[in-house]
């Protein structure tokens, strides 16, 4: 999956955009998925802060644990 297809899923899961966040920033109470460079960040920005960054080389694999972690903040799990 590429960042572009899970925008499309999350769009088709009905996933509001105001839980998560894809490009550089510090939304309020949102997961964000961020490339830099030759890799992916994977965070929570709560009050300007990253919490439980993760860091990938593989887009597939950003992709795939920002879904999951993305999806069950929502609760739109299937």
């Amino acid at each position: 999956m590429n960042i572009e297809n899970l925008k499309e899923k999350l769009k088709k899961m009905g996933v509001s955009n105001e839980l998560y966040y894809i490009g550089d920033g510090f939304p309020n109470e949102a997961y964000c998925l961020n490339k830099r460079n030759d890799e992916i960040e994977v965070y929570y920005s709560e009050r300007g802060k990253k919490r439980g960054t993760k860091y990938f080389l593989s887009e597939d694999e950003a992709c795939e644990y920002f879904l999951e972690k993305v999806c069950a903040y929502a609760m739109k799990c299937k």
